[in-house]
């Protein structure tokens, strides 16, 4: 049988529902079956009836929340990761009393997460169609704990916005111009990552002393919850972690990770650091935008900066990585073989953009030998 979603194939990625809420089951249901690509498979009002519809037949993908009866999202995760794995999409409301269960989740081996859909406005209503649907075709494919590494999938093709939209490019004149003027300051981390995200970026920064230089991050993923991520790895890292706010100072020994729903912009006054915290529309396909973090790094910081490129589907980062290296920066990309969606790092690896591919593991000590020799020159 030919994969789901490959060139010649008309098997559509099948979809299992688990939301105890029969609105929500209906509406995820309107806007999964309103994908060329997708379509529910069943639904069910608690782990009970998932496992029934599961026996039945697997479904490619399970879009599950949190808080259900009989038994709870996260224990039916658990049960599910140890006797029968499937990519699983965590669909919560993320009360932020339930945020850290929801990290919890992606712990237990759930590929992604995302808030259930917003109806109240036509735009709203938009923006959750195109993340659910984005994040069900991640998860098909996405290699996961016991499951095979597939290819990752093109998104729909359909005019999307890119960095333009918040920062103006430079002209290739301007730009030269200015790397030849920018002054040597503290180097600067710059990191971009989105499906399998959320653990690999714990296993980076766990791995980083406290004298690391200032690290800005963008993590696709919903408002509210990058608060608890932050929170979460702000508990286990010896780096200081926390949720950007506009004006926050980039430094050693602190990570700053975009809020959801907001842009994140590096800028420097002198040779001091801050971050700008901005609203705006969608850049390939996200807000927060890897790529906007990108071209604010490549224009404010240059050669001053690295920008790294994680898992995640898409291509969000991979103009921004090029623009980086073209502006002095040292580029890295994560490797396929660790990559729980080798989308973005790929992308960018075929435009030239990084100058160098390491598996996950290799990311930190990359960061502390590019440290290592920037600070020797700032000194």
């Amino acid at each position: 049988m030919p994969e789901a979603n490959q060139p010649g194939s008309h098997r559509k990625i099948r979809v299992l529902i688990v939301d105890d809420s029969a609105s929500v089951r209906m509406t995820l249901s309107e806007i999964i079956n309103g994908d060329p690509d997708l379509e529910v498979m069943a639904t069910a009002a608690d782990p009970y009836v998932a496992v029934e519809r599961i026996r039945q037949e697997v479904p490619d993908v399970m879009f599950l929340d949190i808080e259900l009866p009989r038994m709870d999202g996260l224990t039916f995760l658990r049960k599910i990761m140890s006797q029968r794995p499937i990519p699983v999409v965590i669909c919560s409301s993320l009360a932020e009393a339930g945020s850290d269960t929801l990290m919890q989740a992606l712990e237990a081996g759930a590929v992604d997460v995302v808030t259930k859909p917003r109806v109240d406005t036509a735009e709203f209503l938009k923006e959750s169609r195109m993340r659910i649907c984005d994040a069900a075709k991640a998860a098909a494919h996405a290699k996961f704990r016991g499951g095979v590494h597939k290819p990752a999938p093109r998104l729909t093709v359909e005019a999307k916005l890119n960095a333009d939209a918040i920062i103006p490019p430079h002209s290739e004149a301007r730009a030269a111009s200015q790397r030849a003027k920018m002054p040597v300051t503290e180097p600067i981390i710059c990191i971009g990552a989105s499906t399998g995200g959320t653990e690999a970026l714990r296993e980076v920064l766990e791995a980083l002393p406290a004298t690391t230089p200032g690290i800005i991050i963008v993590q696709h993923m919903p408002e509210k919850f990058t608060n608890a991520f932050a929170r979460r790895l702000n508990g286990i890292c010896a780096m200081e972690i926390k949720e950007a706010e506009d004006g926050d100072v980039v430094q050693a020994g602190r990570v700053l990770i975009a809020p959801g729903n907001l842009h994140m912009l590096l800028h420097r006054a002198g040779s001091r650091y801050t971050v700008n915290v901005v609203e705006g529309p969608h850049v390939s396909r996200h807000r927060p935008s890897v790529d906007v973090m990108f071209r604010s790094a490549s224009q404010t910081a240059g050669k001053n900066a690295m920008g790294i490129i994680l898992t995640g589907m898409g291509d969000d980062g991979a103009r921004g990585l090029l623009e980086m290296r073209q502006a002095g920066s040292y580029t890295v990309a994560q490797d396929e073989e660790s990559s729980v969606v080798f989308g973005m790092p790929k992308e960018a690896i075929q435009r030239g953009a990084a100058a160098k591919v390491v598996a996950l593991g290799r990311v930190a000590n990359e960061i502390t030998v590019y440290a290592r020799t920037a600070s020797g020159i700032t000194k």
